[in-house]
């Protein structure tokens, strides 16, 4: 089983988007995938087209301790594709977490119980760095950065690094960069194709070749509860999760 945590410290860059498509594109291939929506607003819950029952158990039961993560899963209409939603509690979880021991390594633990049945699990963080994020990045592998193309994200970009090189430092040596995948590129804007050049600069191939464009549809896409590859298959922004899909796969293998 693979963790990956999809994450940037600027909110409204794709990570949610990113996660369910790749998610819903690895489950196409029979990949068994469980995307985990650890984010307060619940972006991902909501846009998978999830209501929670008022018992159901979320990734903050989950992160407290007072469920296992099995317990916590959703199957979504999608086959080999499962999420645990999200709740608006999770926000305070960080203040619960404060005084417990290894409170860096308790999604970590709780993971260990699904070892066997997933091949991917996508964390979807949310945008900022706090103990929660934190727990996510020491259960994963590795870290995949969706980055809008605009001057103030490729600012955060900066601070992001540093501290995925902190959490390597410090609490999970096997972290690494998975790779960045510009979104809401505009082909028409000179300031998208700077960006996009200054990170290939810096970067190199850790950059996914694939970019997202700015796409009314998959906008539209999470209010009504389906992934963009399913919303609507042919659009520009469903066909780019589908070459950054494959892309990702490629890399897989040849890691």
């Amino acid at each position: 089983m693979k963790i990956i945590s999809v994450a940037n410290r600027k909110g409204g860059v794709g990570k949610t988007t990113t996660a369910i498509n790749i998610a819903t594109a690895l489950s196409a291939i029979e990949k068994k995938v469980l995307v985990i929506d650890f984010d307060p607003q619940g972006n991902a819950t909501t846009s998978l087209g999830i209501t929670k029952a008022k018992n159901q158990p979320s990734s903050y039961d989950v992160l407290i301790g007072r469920c296992g993560a099995e317990r916590a899963v959703i199957g979504t209409d999608i086959p080999r594709f499962d999420v645990i939603p999200s709740s608006p509690d999770l926000a305070a979880a960080e203040i619960e977490l404060v005084d417990l021991h290894n409170r860096e390594f308790v999604l970590k633990s709780a993971l260990s119980r699904l070892n066997d049945v997933y091949d991917y699990v996508l964390i979807d963080c949310p945008p900022s760095l706090n103990l929660i994020t934190i727990n996510a990045l020491v259960s994963s592998k590795s870290v995949l950065v969706p980055l809008q193309c605009e001057f103030l994200a490729l600012e955060g970009l900066a601070d992001l690094m540093k501290n995925i090189n902190a959490i390597k430092r410090n609490f999970n040596s096997e972290l690494c960069l998975q790779g960045i995948v510009l979104t809401m590129f505009s082909r028409q804007n000179n300031l998208s194709k700077m960006i996009e050049a200054d990170v290939r600069k810096y970067f190199g191939d850790k950059v996914y070749e694939t970019v997202i464009p700015r796409c009314v549809r998959i906008a539209e896409a999470p209010s009504f509860g389906k992934p963009i590859l399913l919303y609507d298959f042919k659009c520009s922004g469903a066909q780019a999760y589908v070459q950054l899909a494959k892309e990702f796969l490629k890399r897989e293998k040849e890691l």
